[in-house]
């Protein structure tokens, strides 16, 4: 950052007075910008024994499936953006279930959120430019090698280890699965 968003004036990095970190202030109106993870929201939409991947249309990871997901915009819940996600990415109807994981991505300032939902219709397609295709998936036939990201890939993987030990339930909370990735993990996500 080399301007102040307020008054166009040159900024500086340093640590303001009552601070612990660096932080970058303007030089002439003073403001104090933040910078503060991203909120990355998506769900596992379920039908029968299937779950609903979409293939990716746009970079990062074009060509590769992943969970629908994206930024958490203002004004709405984690929830709510998980299913404006499902619904913009997928075309898919949901009733959005219980939190299913939080996964850390710190060295990139991200946090991922994943809630359970069940698919109200069979009815899905690609409705924006985000999306190549969409297609369910049962967990033999998903395309594990072809994962965009690995917060999807440990989800998926949590997913289904919970369903095999009949944890996954949309009546009752299921503890939340909670992780902090580390870059040494995978440099491109």
């Amino acid at each position: 950052m080399k301007y102040c968003a307020l008054c166009g004036k040159h900024v500086e990095f340093k640590i303001p007075q009552g601070d612990n970190r660096p932080r970058f202030i303007c030089n002439s109106c003073g403001e104090i910008h933040y910078q503060n993870p991203k909120n990355v929201v998506g769900t596992i939409p379920i039908l029968g024994e299937k779950i609903l991947l979409c293939r990716r249309a746009i970079e990062p990871r074009r060509g590769l499936w992943t969970l629908p997901a994206g930024f958490l915009e203002l004004d709405e819940t984690t929830a709510e953006g998980a299913q404006r996600e499902t619904i913009e990415e997928a075309g898919a109807q949901i009733e959005i279930g219980p939190l299913f994981s939080i996964l850390n991505v710190a060295h990139i300032g991200q946090v991922h959120w994943f809630y359970l939902a069940q698919m109200t219709s069979p009815v899905f397609s690609p409705v924006t430019s985000e999306s190549l295709e969409v297609a369910l998936f049962d967990e033999a036939s998903i395309p594990w090698d072809e994962i965009a990201f690995l917060t999807v890939r440990t989800t998926l993987e949590w997913f289904f280890a919970d369903r095999k030990a009949n944890k996954i339930s949309f009546a009752e909370s299921i503890p939340t699965h909670q992780i902090d990735l580390k870059p040494v993990l995978r440099v491109e996500e």
